[in-house]
C-alpha cells in the first residue's frame, strides 16, 4: 500500500474530535500520505482532515434530544455510507467514540467488505452491554482507552488493543498553574473556579443556568473568587447571552475554546459529566461533576446503569474521589457549596492528586505508535 491510505472517519463531538485529531497525528507519521475524510472538527482538519460534515451534526444525548434529530441524523449517516460505498470507497474506516452512530454505520460497511475500526470502546461496562454483540456484528477490531477493556472484549470474540488514553500523553503530569492564568488574562494570585457546563447544546440547556447560579450563590460567600467558561465557537451566542443574566460582572472570563487552559488554570472545577471530567482528572484538578437531562431519557439511562459512578474519575478509580450531583440533586446550591469544600480542604485535594497520578501513569502510553500498528494488523489480515 506504500503511503497512499484513504481514510474515513467519524467523530461525534468536541472530545471525539479531539481523539481523531491525535490519532491522525500519529497515523500521518506511518502513512504520511494519508488522505482522511468523512465527519469531523477543527483537530481532524487540522491535520488535513477533508469534513463533509461538521461533527456538531452528531454532537446530541439522550434518547429525546436524539429523537428530535433523528431524521437529520439518518440522513447523513444513509448519505455517507453511500458515498463510502459506491464513490470514495477507503482503505479503512475508523469511528471514534459515537457508537449509536457509528456501529450500524460500522456494520454496513463491513458487510461490503470495507474493514472496520472503532476507537474508544463503548460503555458495555458501565450501561447497555447488550451492545457487545453489536460491536462484534460491527468491527474488525476496538482500539481501547482503558486497561481493562481488552479482555472483556475478548470473552465475548472481539479483538481489541489497549492504546493508553492519547490525552495522557497531550497533558503534562505537573500543569503549570501560572503559565496558563497568564495566557488567559486570570488573576494570579485569586481562587480560580473553571465552569465547564459541557460541549453540547442540550448539556447547555440543562446546565449553564444551573451552573452560572452556581457560580453567584460562590460570588456571594467568597469576594476574592474568579470564574472562567470555555466556550466552544458553535454555543459562545448563547454563552455570553446566559453569562450576562447572571450578573457576575469582571468575575468572570469567557474565553474562546482553550478548556485545557481552563482546567491548568484553576484550583477546581464545576464540570459536566463526560470526556472533560477524564480531562480535569489528569490536570490533577479536583471537581464536582454535574448532569442533568431530559426526564424521560434519564429515566431510561438510569435503568441501564450498571455500575454506581456515572463519571469517569470515578468510575476508573472504583470509588466516589469527587461528589456527584445528577439530576434533580443538581441543585445550584449543592454544586455550590461542595465545589467550595475543596478550596477549604488542602489534604483532601493533595490525596486526590495522588490518585489522579496514578490515573495518569496507568493511561499513559504511546497512543499514536500502538493505534498505528493495530490499523496495519487490521490493513493487513
Amino acid at each position: 500500500m506504500g503511503d497512499a491510505l484513504r481514510l474515513a472517519l467519524v467523530a461525534g463531538e468536541t472530545s471525539g474530535d479531539l481523539l481523531a485529531g491525535l490519532l491522525l497525528g500519529g497515523v500521518k507519521q506511518r502513512w504520511p500520505a494519508v488522505h482522511s475524510a468523512g465527519i469531523g472538527g477543527p483537530q481532524m482538519q487540522a491535520q488535513g482532515f477533508e469534513a463533509w460534515w461538521p461533527s456538531e451534526k452528531l454532537a446530541v444525548r439522550g434518547y429525546v434530544e436524539v429523537l428530535r434529530h433523528y431524521r437529520e441524523i439518518v440522513g447523513i449517516r444513509r448519505q455517507l455510507q453511500a458515498r463510502l460505498l459506491h464513490d470514495t470507497r477507503p482503505d479503512l474506516f475508523i469511528g471514534v467514540d459515537a457508537p449509536d452512530f457509528n456501529l450500524d454505520l460500522e456494520a454496513g460497511l463491513k458487510a461490503a467488505g470495507i474493514p472496520t475500526v472503532h476507537f474508544v470502546c463503548p460503555s458495555i461496562w458501565a450501561w447497555r452491554p447488550e451492545r457487545i454483540e453489536k460491536i462484534r456484528r460491527s468491527v474488525e477490531h476496538v482500539l481501547c482507552i482503558f486497561p481493562f477493556e481488552p479482555e472483556l472484549l475478548a470473552r465475548h470474540g472481539v479483538a481489541a488493543t489497549y492504546v493508553g488514553h492519547p490525552l495522557a500523553s497531550v497533558i503534562p503530569m505537573d500543569p503549570d498553574k501560572a503559565a496558563a492564568r497568564q495566557r488567559l488574562g486570570l488573576p494570579v494570585d485569586a481562587p480560580v473556579v473553571a465552569l465547564l457546563p459541557g460541549s453540547r447544546q442540550s448539556e447547555l440547556q440543562y446546565l449553564g443556568r444551573r451552573f452560572l447560579q452556581a457560580a453567584v450563590r460562590m460570588a456571594r460567600q467568597r469576594p476574592a473568587l474568579h470564574f472562567v467558561l470555555p466556550a466552544v465557537p458553535a454555543l459562545r451566542g448563547r454563552i455570553d447571552a446566559l453569562v450576562q443574566d447572571a450578573g457576575l460582572g469582571d468575575r468572570i472570563t469567557v474565553v474562546a475554546g482553550q478548556s485545557h487552559a481552563a482546567l491548568a488554570a484553576c484550583d477546581v472545577t464545576l464540570i459536566a459529566s463526560g470526556t472533560a471530567t477524564l480531562e480535569a482528572a489528569l490536570f490533577k484538578r479536583p471537581m464536582v461533576i454535574a448532569y442533568n437531562m431530559n426526564w424521560i431519557s434519564w429515566q431510561i439511562m438510569r435503568r441501564q446503569q450498571l455500575q454506581p459512578w456515572v463519571g469517569l474519575p470515578n468510575i476508573l478509580c472504583s470509588d466516589f474521589v469527587v461528589p456527584e450531583f445528577l439530576q434533580d440533586r443538581a441543585t445550584p446550591e449543592a454544586l455550590a457549596d461542595a465545589t467550595l469544600r475543596w478550596l477549604d480542604d488542602a489534604p483532601a485535594v493533595a490525596a486526590l492528586q495522588g490518585r489522579f497520578t496514578e490515573l495518569h501513569l496507568q493511561l499513559n502510553r504511546d497512543t499514536a505508535r500502538l493505534a498505528s500498528d493495530a490499523i496495519a494488523q487490521v490493513l493487513a489480515a
